[in-house]
Order: structure tokens, then sequence, then C-alpha cells
């Protein structure tokens, strides 16, 4: 199993190669664009190979920032931009920011599948 990681003091971001999945846990309040940077080449090198379909799994991160939404947002306009890719978005209704956050992300990529357990 190709896994691909980045880790901080409060939550990790694990790529699974296999399943084109990014697992998201914890709590992800870094300061700004520069402290995403490495997330978003993580998400880009995802995205870059155009597959059918990429699953972002958010279920066990408890908190996500503003600057985290932002970068999140982006991704999700840059995949729309290649029209190719399915979005499906794993949340927990067990976490209270994701109700709200996760389905203004429908608004930017209307063919997002969200999906709340």
């Amino acid at each position: 199993m190709d896994i691909q990681e980045i880790k901080g003091q409060d939550y990790s971001i694990q790529y699974d190669l296999e399943s084109v999945t990014v697992y998201f846990k914890g709590e992800l309040s870094l300061g700004g664009p520069a402290d995403y940077a490495p997330i978003v080449q993580l998400l880009d090198e995802v995205a870059n190979p155009e597959p059918s379909t990429i699953t972002l799994n958010l279920k066990k991160l408890e908190f996500l920032n503003s600057s985290g939404i932002s970068m999140l947002s982006k991704f999700v306009i840059a995949v729309r931009k290649k029209k190719t890719i399915q979005l499906l978005v794993v949340g927990s209704n067990d976490v209270p920011w994701q109700q709200k956050s996760l389905k203004n992300l429908e608004k930017l990529l209307p063919t997002l599948k969200l999906e709340l357990e």
C-alpha cells in the first residue's frame, strides 16, 4: 500500500494511492496559505493525473480554521476546472463545523458528492 503522509502537532493527512483517498485527522489550524502549502501540494499531486474519482475523508477532522476551509475551497475549484474528476467528500454528522462548511463546497462544484455519516 502506497501512502504519503503529512504530520503536524495536532493533525495528520494521509494519502492512500491505491484508493485515491486523502484522510484528514485531528485539528487543522495552521497560520495561513504558506503553512498550508505542503497540503496544497499533496492535493495537487493527487489531482494532476486526473483520476476518475478522488475521495477526501474528513470524518476524523475535528476542526478546520478559515484558512483550511479556503484551501479546501480552492482545491474544489481546481477540480471543477479539470471537468473529468468526480470528487467525493466524506464527513461526519458528529463534527459540528462539517455540516455547514462541507455543504458550501457543493456550491463550488455541483457534481461534488457529499456523504455525511
